[in-house]
């Protein structure tokens, strides 16, 4: 029994912890310390390790434990964007969210200043708060938009208060776009989602402003996103551009209808190599940022 539930079971954690977007919530942390510090340490090699997999188990796993009645009715569940978790492993997922964590956060606590605690527990507390009962902003529309964007920026920010950087205009405007592009990239998500949510009762952004103009917020989000960016300094406007393919990408789901939201699934499949491409290009971005400021 043993060689037959463990293999199973970590199959399913790998699938819970969103392999695809555990560099969505890695390199934020560590573009933001390393570019701050100048330096590879323990700090970053531990902290970036910690917002590739034990971050994303904690937030993902968690997420599809509470979320079993609403992915019981989801076909895109099972795979690459979520796993559908056998009720006789929502107890272990809990247990390795936990026991994955711990270890990272006595670390990240023990090396850092009292602010840097703040921003990790703000950061935690979203985590938690979007899927556990009790609380379930997931369940708030717009709330749900803006924590799930919280996930995303709050290691960017950690990794900026850990590193002791100094917060310009330019670097708040920074993180505004970071966290529009997130509200936008979680509605957009959501569209994809309205039909199975309505059905295990769950209210979202998608499930309240319906289909299209869901796309058209999350589309005017990434504009506005593009838009903060050309107050940056240099490179940084060259970044603008791109919210153009994110909004190339949502275009074709303008007039999208509820009842045909599942088809946005392929505009979201896009979205998340188009995560990969954009990434490669703001890699670009800091190493020129960095080489000028050398």
């Amino acid at each position: 029994m043993t060689t037959t539930v463990a293999p199973s079971l970590l199959r399913q954690l790998l699938l819970a912890s969103r392999p695809l977007s555990w560099i969505n919530t890695a390199f934020p942390f560590a573009a933001a310390y390393l570019l701050t510090t100048g330096r590879v340490d323990a700090v970053l090699v531990i902290g970036t390790l910690y917002f590739l997999v034990p971050y994303n188990l904690a937030l993902y796993g968690i997420n599809d434990v509470f979320d079993y009645e609403s992915d019981l009715r989801n076909p895109r569940k099972g795979g690459a964007e979520g796993a559908l978790l056998d009720r006789r492993l929502h107890r272990s997922t809990l247990v390795a969210a936990a026991v994955t964590n711990i270890p990272f956060l006595v670390f990240l606590v023990a090396v850092g200043p009292p602010l840097s605690w703040l921003v990790l527990a703000v950061s935690l507390f979203a985590l938690l708060a979007y899927s556990l009962k009790g609380l379930r902003f997931k369940e708030v529309p717009f709330l749900d938009s803006a924590t799930s964007s919280t996930h995303f920026v709050s290691p960017a920010l950690y990794g900026l208060v850990l590193a002791g950087a100094v917060f310009t205009p330019g670097l708040w405007l920074v993180l505004l776009a970071f966290f529009l592009w997130g509200v936008g990239s979680h509605a957009f998500g959501a569209v994809q989602d309205i039909v199975p949510d309505r059905e295990a009762g769950i209210a979202s952004i998608a499930t309240v402003l319906g289909a299209a103009r869901t796309t058209r917020f999350a589309m005017a989000a990434w504009a506005v996103a593009g838009l903060a960016m050309l107050g940056t300094p240099w490179p940084g406007p060259l970044a603008a551009i791109l919210a153009v393919p994110y909004l190339l990408t949502a275009a074709p789901f303008w007039s999208l209808p509820d009842d045909r939201g599942s088809a946005a699934n392929r505009g979201w499949r896009r979205f998340l190599w188009i995560n990969y491409a954009c990434g490669f290009v703001v890699t670009l971005l800091l190493i020129g940022f960095a080489l000028g400021s050398a």
